[in-house]
Protein backbone atom coordinates (compact mmCIF):
# COMPACT_ATOMS: atom_id res chain seq x y z
CA UNK A 1 0.00 0.00 0.00
CA UNK A 2 1.20 3.33 -0.77
CA UNK A 3 2.25 5.77 1.56
CA UNK A 4 -0.24 9.62 1.85
CA UNK A 5 -0.04 12.09 -0.69
CA UNK A 6 -1.59 15.15 0.11
CA UNK A 7 -2.51 18.60 -2.00
CA UNK A 8 -3.14 22.18 -1.14
CA UNK A 9 -3.56 25.47 -2.99
CA UNK A 10 -0.82 27.78 -3.43
CA UNK A 11 -0.37 31.06 -1.02
CA UNK A 12 1.53 34.11 -0.29
CA UNK A 13 2.95 33.88 3.36
CA UNK A 14 4.12 37.14 4.33
CA UNK A 15 5.89 37.44 7.48
CA UNK A 16 5.48 40.56 9.05
CA UNK A 17 8.08 42.97 9.02
CA UNK A 18 10.27 41.13 6.95
CA UNK A 19 10.61 38.30 3.78
CA UNK A 20 7.87 36.65 1.78
CA UNK A 21 7.06 33.55 0.69
CA UNK A 22 5.04 31.09 -1.82
CA UNK A 23 3.52 27.44 -0.50
CA UNK A 24 3.32 25.79 -3.46
CA UNK A 25 0.52 23.68 -3.95
CA UNK A 26 0.40 20.48 -2.70
CA UNK A 27 2.81 21.46 0.27
CA UNK A 28 1.16 19.68 3.80
CA UNK A 29 1.37 22.75 6.24
CA UNK A 30 3.40 26.19 6.64
CA UNK A 31 6.40 25.10 7.89
CA UNK A 32 7.29 22.68 5.35
CA UNK A 33 6.48 25.27 3.10
CA UNK A 34 8.51 27.44 4.31
CA UNK A 35 11.62 25.24 4.33
CA UNK A 36 11.43 24.53 0.87
CA UNK A 37 11.17 27.84 0.32
CA UNK A 38 14.74 28.12 1.85
CA UNK A 39 13.15 30.18 5.09
CA UNK A 40 15.14 30.17 7.82
CA UNK A 41 11.49 29.38 10.26
CA UNK A 42 12.24 27.71 13.65
CA UNK A 43 11.36 24.62 14.42
CA UNK A 44 12.96 21.12 16.21
CA UNK A 45 10.36 18.00 15.78
CA UNK A 46 8.39 18.96 12.81
CA UNK A 47 5.67 17.02 13.82
CA UNK A 48 3.52 19.18 16.77
CA UNK A 49 5.73 17.86 19.83
CA UNK A 50 8.00 20.83 20.67
CA UNK A 51 6.67 23.67 20.35
CA UNK A 52 9.58 25.25 18.62
CA UNK A 53 7.75 26.29 15.29
CA UNK A 54 5.36 28.64 16.91
CA UNK A 55 3.74 31.65 15.51
CA UNK A 56 1.27 33.83 15.51
CA UNK A 57 -1.34 34.73 12.34
CA UNK A 58 -1.84 38.22 12.30
CA UNK A 59 -4.14 37.50 9.26
CA UNK A 60 -5.38 35.58 6.72
CA UNK A 61 -7.12 31.83 7.51
CA UNK A 62 -5.10 28.83 8.34
CA UNK A 63 -6.68 25.06 9.63
CA UNK A 64 -5.11 23.61 12.77
CA UNK A 65 -4.13 19.98 11.27
CA UNK A 66 -3.57 19.10 14.87
CA UNK A 67 -5.49 21.01 17.44
CA UNK A 68 -4.76 18.91 20.41
CA UNK A 69 -0.85 18.87 19.87
CA UNK A 70 1.23 18.84 22.62
CA UNK A 71 3.44 21.41 21.25
CA UNK A 72 1.48 24.42 23.04
CA UNK A 73 -0.25 24.48 25.94
CA UNK A 74 -3.90 25.89 26.72
CA UNK A 75 -2.54 29.55 27.54
CA UNK A 76 -0.63 30.05 24.44
CA UNK A 77 -3.81 29.03 22.27
CA UNK A 78 -5.53 31.33 24.17
CA UNK A 79 -3.20 33.77 22.97
CA UNK A 80 -3.22 32.95 19.40
CA UNK A 81 -0.36 30.80 19.35
CA UNK A 82 -0.32 28.17 16.65
CA UNK A 83 2.58 25.79 15.29
CA UNK A 84 3.51 26.08 11.38
CA UNK A 85 4.12 22.07 11.30
CA UNK A 86 0.56 21.54 12.59
CA UNK A 87 -1.35 25.13 10.29
CA UNK A 88 -2.08 24.76 7.00
CA UNK A 89 -3.08 28.14 4.52
CA UNK A 90 -6.16 28.52 3.50
CA UNK A 91 -5.44 32.08 1.97
CA UNK A 92 -3.22 34.74 1.75
CA UNK A 93 -2.03 35.11 5.61
CA UNK A 94 0.24 37.76 7.24
CA UNK A 95 2.30 36.08 10.70
CA UNK A 96 4.58 36.93 12.67
CA UNK A 97 7.33 34.91 13.79
CA UNK A 98 10.89 35.59 14.36
CA UNK A 99 13.19 33.77 11.75
CA UNK A 100 17.08 32.96 11.95
CA UNK A 101 19.78 31.88 9.86
CA UNK A 102 20.77 29.37 11.49
CA UNK A 103 17.54 28.07 10.51
CA UNK A 104 17.66 28.25 7.25
CA UNK A 105 17.99 24.95 5.39
CA UNK A 106 21.75 23.14 5.01
CA UNK A 107 20.80 20.50 2.49
CA UNK A 108 17.50 21.73 0.15
CA UNK A 109 14.20 20.44 2.21
CA UNK A 110 12.24 18.70 -1.07
CA UNK A 111 9.92 15.95 -1.45
CA UNK A 112 10.68 12.30 -3.43
CA UNK A 113 8.88 9.21 -4.70
CA UNK A 114 10.60 6.71 -2.65
CA UNK A 115 10.42 2.76 -2.81
CA UNK A 116 10.79 0.38 0.30
CA UNK A 117 13.46 -2.15 -1.28
CA UNK A 118 13.79 -3.59 2.60
CA UNK A 119 13.15 -4.18 5.84
CA UNK A 120 15.23 -6.66 8.43
CA UNK A 121 15.00 -7.20 11.77
CA UNK A 122 17.89 -5.74 13.89
CA UNK A 123 16.24 -6.18 17.38
CA UNK A 124 12.94 -7.38 19.28
CA UNK A 125 10.15 -5.28 17.85
CA UNK A 126 13.12 -3.02 15.66
CA UNK A 127 13.57 -3.14 11.90
CA UNK A 128 15.61 -1.26 9.36
CA UNK A 129 13.59 0.38 6.89
CA UNK A 130 15.63 0.75 3.62
CA UNK A 131 14.23 2.92 0.92
CA UNK A 132 15.58 3.91 -2.32
CA UNK A 133 14.67 7.09 -4.80
CA UNK A 134 15.89 7.79 -8.44
CA UNK A 135 17.48 10.80 -7.31
CA UNK A 136 20.76 10.80 -4.73
CA UNK A 137 20.23 10.89 -1.23
CA UNK A 138 20.77 14.10 -0.04
CA UNK A 139 21.09 14.87 3.79
CA UNK A 140 23.54 15.67 6.47
CA UNK A 141 24.59 12.78 8.72
CA UNK A 142 21.66 13.00 12.10
CA UNK A 143 18.75 14.39 10.09
CA UNK A 144 15.44 13.39 9.76
CA UNK A 145 12.59 12.73 7.24
CA UNK A 146 8.85 13.15 7.12
CA UNK A 147 6.03 10.54 5.84
CA UNK A 148 3.11 10.18 5.73
CA UNK A 149 2.26 6.13 7.08
CA UNK A 150 -0.59 4.70 4.47
CA UNK A 151 -4.16 5.11 6.09
CA UNK A 152 -3.09 7.08 9.14
CA UNK A 153 -3.70 10.86 10.20
CA UNK A 154 -0.69 13.05 10.12
CA UNK A 155 3.37 12.73 9.35
CA UNK A 156 5.80 10.72 11.13
CA UNK A 157 9.69 11.74 11.37
CA UNK A 158 12.11 9.62 11.67
CA UNK A 159 15.88 10.20 11.19
CA UNK A 160 18.28 8.38 8.25
CA UNK A 161 20.77 6.00 10.04
CA UNK A 162 23.44 5.93 6.81
CA UNK A 163 25.75 8.63 4.81
CA UNK A 164 24.41 10.66 2.30
CA UNK A 165 25.20 8.62 -1.23
CA UNK A 166 24.60 8.89 -4.99
CA UNK A 167 22.93 5.46 -5.21
CA UNK A 168 19.65 7.25 -3.66
CA UNK A 169 19.70 4.42 -0.80
CA UNK A 170 17.71 5.92 2.76
CA UNK A 171 17.78 3.51 5.92
CA UNK A 172 15.70 4.72 8.79
CA UNK A 173 15.75 2.43 12.08
CA UNK A 174 12.43 1.93 13.09
CA UNK A 175 10.63 1.00 16.30
CA UNK A 176 6.86 -0.71 16.59
CA UNK A 177 5.35 0.98 19.21
CA UNK A 178 2.59 -0.60 21.39
CA UNK A 179 -0.51 1.55 20.58
CA UNK A 180 1.43 3.82 17.61
CA UNK A 181 -0.46 3.70 14.69
CA UNK A 182 2.08 5.59 12.69
CA UNK A 183 4.60 3.08 13.40
CA UNK A 184 2.10 0.32 13.11
CA UNK A 185 1.24 1.18 9.69
CA UNK A 186 4.65 0.76 8.51
CA UNK A 187 5.57 -2.45 9.76
CA UNK A 188 2.03 -3.67 8.72
CA UNK A 189 0.56 -1.51 5.71
CA UNK A 190 3.64 -1.16 3.83
CA UNK A 191 5.78 -3.90 2.20
CA UNK A 192 8.69 -4.26 0.42
CA UNK A 193 8.21 -2.63 -3.56
CA UNK A 194 5.64 -0.32 -2.32
CA UNK A 195 6.31 3.67 -3.88
CA UNK A 196 6.12 6.09 -0.64
CA UNK A 197 6.25 9.71 -0.51
CA UNK A 198 9.70 10.85 1.34
CA UNK A 199 9.94 14.50 2.54
CA UNK A 200 13.18 15.30 3.43
CA UNK A 201 15.86 16.24 5.00
CA UNK A 202 15.45 18.27 8.47
CA UNK A 203 16.81 18.85 11.70
CA UNK A 204 19.65 21.12 13.04
CA UNK A 205 21.28 18.29 14.92
CA UNK A 206 23.69 17.35 12.23
CA UNK A 207 27.23 16.34 12.35
CA UNK A 208 29.53 19.34 12.67
CA UNK A 209 33.07 18.02 11.21
CA UNK A 210 36.50 19.34 11.79
CA UNK A 211 36.23 20.33 15.87
CA UNK A 212 38.83 17.95 16.74
CA UNK A 213 37.29 17.34 19.53
CA UNK A 214 36.02 13.61 21.31
CA UNK A 215 33.04 12.38 19.34
CA UNK A 216 30.09 11.38 21.57
CA UNK A 217 26.90 9.22 20.41
CA UNK A 218 24.51 8.44 22.67
CA UNK A 219 21.42 6.57 21.66
CA UNK A 220 18.49 4.72 23.37
CA UNK A 221 15.34 2.49 21.23
CA UNK A 222 15.04 3.71 17.59
CA UNK A 223 17.41 7.10 18.35
CA UNK A 224 20.21 4.65 17.69
CA UNK A 225 19.64 5.59 14.19
CA UNK A 226 20.21 9.27 13.56
CA UNK A 227 23.79 8.81 16.16
CA UNK A 228 25.11 5.57 13.95
CA UNK A 229 24.59 8.36 10.70
CA UNK A 230 26.69 10.71 12.64
CA UNK A 231 29.17 7.75 14.16
CA UNK A 232 29.71 6.51 10.77
CA UNK A 233 30.27 10.21 9.50
CA UNK A 234 32.73 10.97 11.90
CA UNK A 235 34.84 7.65 11.37
CA UNK A 236 34.94 8.34 7.79
CA UNK A 237 36.76 12.01 9.01
CA UNK A 238 39.23 9.76 10.29
CA UNK A 239 40.93 11.82 12.42
CA UNK A 240 37.89 11.64 14.96
CA UNK A 241 38.06 9.29 18.39
CA UNK A 242 34.76 8.40 18.40
CA UNK A 243 32.96 6.80 21.18
CA UNK A 244 28.77 5.13 21.00
CA UNK A 245 26.88 4.66 24.36
CA UNK A 246 23.82 2.43 23.29
CA UNK A 247 20.68 2.22 26.09
CA UNK A 248 18.63 -0.68 25.93
CA UNK A 249 16.26 -3.39 28.09
CA UNK A 250 18.76 -6.13 27.24
CA UNK A 251 21.61 -7.78 25.45
CA UNK A 252 19.12 -8.78 22.74
CA UNK A 253 17.18 -5.23 22.38
CA UNK A 254 21.10 -3.78 21.50
CA UNK A 255 21.09 -2.21 18.07
CA UNK A 256 24.38 -1.26 17.11
CA UNK A 257 25.69 -5.16 16.29
CA UNK A 258 23.31 -5.32 13.37
CA UNK A 259 23.69 -1.74 12.15
CA UNK A 260 27.81 -2.07 11.96
CA UNK A 261 30.34 -4.12 9.80
CA UNK A 262 33.32 -5.68 12.32
CA UNK A 263 35.68 -2.92 11.09
CA UNK A 264 32.98 -0.49 11.87
CA UNK A 265 32.71 -1.54 15.36
CA UNK A 266 36.90 -2.25 15.84
CA UNK A 267 37.16 1.33 15.29
CA UNK A 268 34.32 2.87 17.63
CA UNK A 269 34.77 2.87 21.27
CA UNK A 270 31.37 1.31 21.57
CA UNK A 271 29.51 1.36 24.95
CA UNK A 272 26.37 -0.89 25.35
CA UNK A 273 24.68 0.00 28.44
CA UNK A 274 21.50 -2.80 30.03
CA UNK A 275 18.48 -1.48 32.28
CA UNK A 276 17.01 -4.76 32.56
CA UNK A 277 19.34 -7.58 31.98
CA UNK A 278 18.66 -10.86 34.17
CA UNK A 279 21.37 -11.31 37.07
CA UNK A 280 22.45 -14.97 36.27
CA UNK A 281 22.65 -13.48 31.88
CA UNK A 282 26.29 -13.31 31.69
CA UNK A 283 26.55 -9.96 30.77
CA UNK A 284 29.87 -8.29 31.91
CA UNK A 285 29.21 -5.15 29.98
CA UNK A 286 27.41 -1.71 31.89
CA UNK A 287 24.43 -2.01 33.93
CA UNK A 288 21.49 0.37 34.35
CA UNK A 289 20.86 3.54 32.27
CA UNK A 290 22.69 5.09 29.41
CA UNK A 291 22.96 8.56 30.71
CA UNK A 292 24.65 7.50 33.96
CA UNK A 293 27.29 5.47 32.12
CA UNK A 294 28.16 8.67 30.26
CA UNK A 295 28.33 10.91 33.67
CA UNK A 296 30.57 8.16 34.77
CA UNK A 297 32.91 7.26 31.84
CA UNK A 298 33.32 11.09 30.68
CA UNK A 299 33.36 12.75 34.04
CA UNK A 300 36.87 14.04 33.92
CA UNK A 301 36.69 16.21 30.73
CA UNK A 302 33.40 16.39 29.35
CA UNK A 303 34.78 19.64 27.80
CA UNK A 304 36.73 17.95 25.24
CA UNK A 305 33.93 16.50 23.62
CA UNK A 306 31.16 17.29 21.07
CA UNK A 307 27.78 15.62 22.63
CA UNK A 308 25.29 14.32 20.26
CA UNK A 309 22.14 12.30 21.04
CA UNK A 310 19.01 10.50 20.47
CA UNK A 311 15.85 9.29 22.21
CA UNK A 312 13.16 8.54 24.15
CA UNK A 313 12.32 11.95 26.23
CA UNK A 314 13.62 11.07 30.29
CA UNK A 315 16.85 10.19 28.59
CA UNK A 316 17.18 13.26 26.31
CA UNK A 317 15.79 14.95 29.83
CA UNK A 318 18.40 13.10 31.96
CA UNK A 319 20.76 14.11 29.14
CA UNK A 320 20.35 17.74 28.92
CA UNK A 321 20.70 18.09 33.06
CA UNK A 322 24.01 16.37 32.90
CA UNK A 323 25.11 18.62 30.49
CA UNK A 324 23.62 21.79 30.72
CA UNK A 325 22.99 22.16 34.18
CA UNK A 326 25.93 20.19 36.16
CA UNK A 327 28.76 19.88 33.34
CA UNK A 328 27.97 23.34 31.91
CA UNK A 329 28.95 22.31 28.52
CA UNK A 330 28.86 24.57 25.63
CA UNK A 331 25.41 24.63 23.71
CA UNK A 332 27.65 24.34 20.64
CA UNK A 333 28.68 21.23 21.61
CA UNK A 334 25.54 19.68 22.15
CA UNK A 335 23.28 18.49 19.10
CA UNK A 336 20.05 16.57 19.10
CA UNK A 337 16.53 16.83 18.07
CA UNK A 338 13.41 15.98 20.00
CA UNK A 339 11.10 13.65 19.18
CA UNK A 340 7.67 12.76 20.98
Amino acid sequence: MACDVRRAMTYRIQIEGGAAFDVAADEDSLLRGALRAGAGFPYECGVGGCGNCRFELVSGEMRDLWPDAPGLNARERRRGRRLACQSLPLSDCVIRVRCAEEYRPPVATRRRQARLTRRREIAPGMAEFTFTTEAPAEFLPGQYAIFHPPGVEGPRAFSMSNLPNDAGEWRFIIRKVAQGAGSAAMFERLGEGDPCLLDAPYGGAYFQPDTRREIICIGGGSGVGPVVSVARAALQQGDANVRLFEGARTEADLCAPALFDRAELRALDYAPTLSAEPADSGWSGARGFVHAEVERALASAPEQCDFYFAGPPPMIDALQDLLLIRWKTPIAQIHYDKFF
